[in-house]
């Protein structure tokens, strides 16, 4: 079940989110659950900190009177929960743009000087959420999650080309799709972990194997269907021909 954390803080606004959001949640039978409602950031700072997983949060941007706005409470959340959905809800419509500026991947933005309109909003971003909760879930999505800096990030295992030791002692470089992260790892124990999707084609790479395009027996690397280039190990030439 999803949690939904509300915070805002106009209790009028907050309790009329958590009535309408309960209302859909029954009319629609979702798999969620408001979980908590308030206008404190850090309650909900720790309530994350105490049940950590993935979920929905509905958040005001201006939080008067609190020690961060709904932005920097954003930053926080995303440091807790990668993968979580942030929907701000708030007067200040001309500020959608600064979710983008904070790389807050937030799912939607509404306005709630329509209150009429506010509430269709919010029932739509149920539906988008619950549809592609579904979705990942029908799929069995595999994610890989490491940790770099003070972030959390959770990596679909199927948009992994490969990952290389680095220059640099017990570091690992993750080479995705859309991103390349550094991290404190062991090449040996990533092998253990994520075997037999992975092979260990040199000491210094683990490859997925269903992103190999092609193998150059004559100058010894795979061609990843990225375009990039690993090298393999002389033993491991019979092992890839397989």
């Amino acid at each position: 079940m999803l949690p939904i954390y509300i915070c805002e803080d106009e209790e009028k606004i907050r309790d009329a989110e958590r009535t309408w959001l309960e209302k859909q949640i029954l009319i629609e039978d979702l798999d969620m659950e408001i979980t908590l409602c308030t206008a404190s950031p850090e309650e909900l700072l720790k309530r994350l900190d105490e049940e950590p997983r993935q979920g929905i949060y509905f958040l005001d941007v201006e939080l008067k009177g609190a020690s961060m706005d709904g932005f920097g409470l954003g930053q926080e959340i995303r440091k807790r929960d990668a993968r979580g959905f942030l929907i701000y809800v708030t007067a200040f419509q001309d500020l959608a743009f600064e979710t983008f500026r904070y790389h807050l991947e937030a799912l939607d933005y509404i306005c709630k000087k329509n209150p009429q309109r506010m509430y269709e909003d919010l029932s739509r971003c149920l539906r988008v959420i619950a549809e592609r909760v579904s979705r990942e879930q029908g799929e069995q999505q595999e994610y890989f999650t490491v940790k770099t800096l003070d972030v959390i990030r959770h990596i679909p295992l199927n948009e992994i080309f490969y990952f290389a030791t680095s220059g640099r002692t017990h570091r690992i470089e993750l080479h995705a799709r859309q991103e390349r992260l550094d991290f404190i790892g062991s090449i040996q124990e990533l092998e253990e972990k994520l075997a037999p999707q992975f092979i260990r084609v040199h000491r210094a790479y683990l490859v997925r194997k269903d992103q190999i395009a092609q193998i150059e027996l004559k100058t010894r690397e795979i061609v990843l269907k990225n375009g990039e280039r690993c090298p393999f190990s002389r033993n491991m030439r019979q092992e890839l021909l397989k």
